[in-house]
């Protein structure tokens, strides 16, 4: 049975970048978060029962208070996770566009009738499955919340949002500002730690959401599977890079540190293993320690993170890695760990196997195309990949062979706006982002009718 929350206890955010105090908020008690449940369930039948018009155009008009006070949103997530400032509004615009992206599809959700016997009708309709719970990371605060919350609003469902505990001001604040463009209750929101978070997921919510790490993503898919919520989970990934033979070394190079070395490492699709013919690899790694070089990155999130990140760096040299960049903790305030990369890695080093979220970059070196897509593919992780390959065989074979939810050929990152994650393994379950969101946040029931006789 779980215990009871603590009343009383506060977060203390220190801004990674020199360690000063940003926030202290207080942690939700027991009665809190059943209250906000409580409150969304009572919301819930008045949004579902709204036009999905109207539920729009709610989505659409806090898109447009989110990007009003997008500065401020920004500079409050630099402060909190050490974002560097254009990075951060850059961000928050992203959750805008998303907002809006859902504001469009929402009405456009539709089932579909089916062939049936003539004189009846048959139909699969869409309908919100009822109470949510979004928990969401602090790597992208704004815009990974915004596309949890704005699928579940349009289609009907009410809301309950619970912040990483390392980015709790910037939760608390969007969520001031898209509930302020909707009904009493249909979004509420929650602060606290993983405690809270696990106090929320027990309690009668009908769908949990969650992007974050995969061990509280399996704590979460176990309790959903004995309460009976539906769980969405978009967690840990160790994201391969494939460099195959014939490439230009330099602009391989290029989207290594960009995919190793964005938001310092810390997201979710970042290159966390790169694999490399070894023709190429000698010219690769002389571009890569240059980029490494020269790159300016923020501090990661915290201590904490910084040291998880340079331990695995640590064990990586003392098992036989070179160290050809950074992996040097600098002296002075805050959290900032340099751009690393590591030569003569294995598979069987932590920095290649596990997730590492740190501007890390181990390279392997491989003999041909075939080997490259083998090693890539052994992982328990099954979120995305990177090929960079002048071979459309080579090409139309690592999509097709690589157990992952996405790839990517020749850029690290891009796609259609409206493309959906759908993580495998330890990457989580379920669809992430796009119009199948939508599918995952509603029930289908399916209606037969005849006329009575």
């Amino acid at each position: 049975m779980t215990s009871t929350l603590a009343v009383g206890r506060v977060l203390t955010i220190e801004d990674p970048a020199d360690g000063s105090v940003v926030v202290e908020v207080p942690v939700a008690g027991e009665q809190e978060v059943v209250a906000a449940v409580a409150a969304a369930r009572a919301a819930f039948p008045g949004w579902a029962r709204t036009a999905p018009v109207e539920r729009a155009a709610a989505v659409a008009r806090a898109a447009d208070a989110v990007a009003a006070r997008a500065d401020e949103l920004a500079r409050l997530t630099t402060r909190e996770m050490g974002r560097p400032l254009a990075d951060a509004r850059a961000g928050v615009l992203a959750g805008v566009d998303t907002l809006r992206q859902y504001a469009q599809l929402g009405p456009a959700h539709r089932g579909r009738s089916l062939a049936g016997q003539h004189g009846a009708l048959d139909v699969m309709v869409f309908e919100p499955r009822g109470v949510v719970a979004a928990i969401t990371p602090w790597n992208d605060p704004v815009a990974v919340a915004c596309g949890l919350i704005g699928a579940a609003l349009v289609t009907g469902n009410t809301v309950v949002t619970k912040p990483s505990e390392r980015t709790p001001a910037t939760g608390a604040l969007l969520a001031e500002i898209i509930a302020g463009q909707l009904p009493a209750d249909v979004l509420r929101h929650l602060t606290g730690d993983g405690t809270v978070g696990a106090r929320l997921v027990e309690q009668p919510v009908d769908v949990v959401a969650h992007v974050g790490s995969t061990a509280t993503g399996r704590h979460i898919a176990a309790t959903c599977a004995g309460t009976g919520a539906k769980a969405v989970l978009e967690n840990g990934g160790s994201d391969p890079l494939i460099v195959d033979d014939g490439v230009d070394p330099g602009w391989a190079a290029g989207q290594a540190a960009t995919g190793a070395f964005a938001n310092a490492g810390q997201l979710c699709v970042a290159v966390e293993r790169i694999y490399v013919h070894r023709s190429v690899a000698d010219e690769f790694l002389r571009h890569l320690v240059a980029a490494a070089q020269e790159v300016t990155i923020g501090p990661l999130v915290d201590r904490r993170l910084r040291d998880a990140v340079h331990a695995q760096v640590s064990a990586a040299v003392e098992a036989g890695a070179r160290l050809l960049a950074g992996g040097v903790v600098p002296d002075g305030p805050g959290a900032f760990y340099p751009a690393t990369v590591l030569a003569d890695c294995t598979d069987d080093m932590a920095v290649v196997r596990e997730e590492t979220f740190g501007p890390v970059a181990p390279v392997l070196v491989v003999d041909s195309f075939d080997e490259g897509l083998r090693r890539a593919a052994r992982s328990p992780y099954g979120l995305a990949a990177t090929v960079l390959t002048g071979s459309m065989t080579n090409a139309q074979r690592a999509w097709r062979e690589l157990p992952v939810g996405t790839v990517k050929i020749n850029s690290v990152f891009g796609g259609a706006p409206a493309g959906s994650a759908h993580p495998r393994a330890a990457s989580g379950e379920g669809f992430g982002y796009g119009p199948e969101l939508l599918d995952e946040l509603t029930a289908t029931k399916v209606v037969h009718l005849e006329p009575p006789p």
